[in-house]
């Protein structure tokens, strides 16, 4: 049956047109997310991902930029990559976590680096969670909603007045393929 199932779904029948137009009803919408990567691709890649969920996304490409939109922006999450031009993610990590108005603030640290090592100093320095490059949609959303049932991330009321500076286009996001976007675990159920 599982067989037959995996057929429909290949031949477009019997499933959702598109998998990422049904809403994750377990996870909160509406969060103001800042992507911090140098790689374009990430950030471009992972907010899509984010704002199709209907979280509003604040892209950086370095420590220096993400430390000032953390505090302009005050976002509800950061996803924080490890290696960047500058300031290093480690050094951007310690500077929110010092500042009283970022200090609460959860923090994913991500990096395509595979040492444990990196793993051990992103938990010493006070981050929430860490996640792996190359990751899928599955492992984004399930560290939202791991940070999500800890109370870690709370999505703050917003007055009217705290609409955002900057956010991806629609031209931006229908630039990025849908393919660039696949959760490796979901190609084969």
């Amino acid at each position: 049956m599982a067989g037959f199932e995996r057929i429909k779904r290949l031949l477009g029948r019997g499933a959702p047109a598109d998998r990422r137009a049904v809403p994750r009803a377990d996870l909160p919408r509406g969060a103001r997310v800042l992507v911090v990567d140098d790689s374009s691709t990430i950030r471009a890649v992972l907010g899509k991902m984010l704002s199709q969920e209907g979280h509003v996304v604040f892209k950086a490409p370095d420590g220096e930029t993400a430390l000032e939109m953390a505090q302009t922006e005050q976002p509800d999450l950061i996803f924080l990559d490890i290696v960047l031009p500058g300031m290093n993610g480690f050094a951007v990590l310690r500077a929110l976590r010092r500042d009283p108005a970022t200090q609460t603030i959860p923090i994913v640290m991500i990096s395509g680096n595979l040492q444990a090592t990196e793993q051990f100093y992103v938990q010493r320095f006070g981050a929430d969670d860490f996640m792996k490059k190359p990751f899928g949609r599955s492992e984004v959303f399930a560290r939202i909603q791991h940070l999500t049932k800890t109370g870690r991330l709370v999505i703050r009321e917003r007055s009217h007045d705290e609409t955002p500076t900057h956010t991806d286009t629609e031209l931006e996001h229908d630039a990025i393929p849908d393919i660039a976007m696949p959760d490796p675990h979901d190609l084969f159920r």
